[in-house]
């Protein structure tokens, strides 16, 4: 079972999440580059996977651009259907706790339903009691796809554990999912 997580990165904190979530999936990264493109044996990487799990930063309401050139360029998979009946899910992370994460998930849904794929959700309940903390499992309250919050004043290492942890078990609930696919 190949499953693939395709990433952008611009400060190194969704480098982080996308090694965590593919951690959990058993996953092959494959790193959008500064300039939104992936080598011709990332395409086929892709091409051949069961699953592909989209990661990218929320940066002013949305994926960023060299995501969006990536996104634009797999018209290719989407005009032979290629993709057709794939599993797919996705995360993001922005500074804030909010930052408007849920529109960048949408787009990365919208982004799998148009190439006829299944779309994984978080499934996991909201961490969201009065003795919840950072460190709890779904922390955010995610639900469309992972949430992850990161610091703008600080490196990945920063990165809240409750949200990484929330990661893997995100990359476990994909692979287990796809498993029962295929």
């Amino acid at each position: 079972m190949s499953i693939v997580v395709v990433y952008f990165s611009g400060y190194g904190h969704t480098s982080l999440v996308a090694e965590n979530v593919a951690a959990g999936a058993n996953a092959e990264l494959i790193a959008i580059n500064e300039n939104g493109e992936i080598t011709e044996s990332d395409w086929q990487k892709l091409n051949n996977a069961k699953a592909i799990i989209f990661g990218a930063p929320t940066y002013m309401g949305g994926v960023p651009w060299q995501f969006k050139k990536f996104a634009d360029a797999t018209s290719k998979a989407w005009f032979t259907r290629s993709w057709q009946d794939k599993i797919f899910a996705g995360f993001s992370n922005s500074a804030s706790l909010n930052g408007d994460k849920q529109v960048t998930l949408q787009y990365l849904q919208t982004l799998a339903s148009q190439h006829g794929g299944v779309w994984v959700s978080l499934g996991l309940p909201p961490a969201n009691t009065l003795a919840a903390s950072r460190e709890d499992l779904n922390n955010l309250g995610g639900s469309v796809g992972l949430l992850v919050q990161s610091p703008s004043d600080a490196g990945a290492d920063k990165i809240p554990s409750g949200d990484l942890a929330t990661a893997t078990k995100f990359g476990e609930r994909v692979a287990a999912i796809t498993a029962r696919f295929n």
